[in-house]
């Protein structure tokens, strides 16, 4: 059975940095999401990466400030959190889909972890 599970999250200072890092098990996806939720607000899509190749996609918010990356050798995909602000507090998930292609639509994955808490302190 296929297992996502997420580390790296934590308590930092404004303007300090976190890696993310999921862990997948028993198989590869094709692609992988970032997604986050903060307390009394929808699941936002963060980031997003396919396992063959290509850079990683978006959401609007990040605006340069965070880096998606996958390592195959080791079937983990790592989200690079710097400059973080206290708006980035939230429960961050990691997410993957069969598609190769990135999606940036939660209702496109269909396996979860059970999510990091990341929270940034003014």
């Amino acid at each position: 059975q296929a297992q996502l599970v997420e580390s790296g999250g934590g308590l930092v200072q404004a303007g300090g940095s976190l890696k993310l890092s999921c862990a997948v098990s028993g198989r590869t996806f094709g692609s992988y999401g970032w997604f986050r939720q903060a307390p009394g607000k929808g699941r936002e899509f963060v980031a997003g990466i396919s396992w063959t190749g290509g850079t990683g996609a978006y959401g609007d918010f990040v605006q340069g400030r965070f880096t998606i990356s996958r390592d195959n050798s080791k079937n983990m995909v790592h989200l690079q959190l710097n400059s973080l602000k206290p708006e980035d507090t939230a429960v961050y998930t990691c997410a993957a889909r069969s598609a190769n292609v990135i999606s940036r639509a939660r209702s496109q994955y269909t396996h979860w972890g059970q999510g990091t808490q990341v929270t940034v302190s003014s």
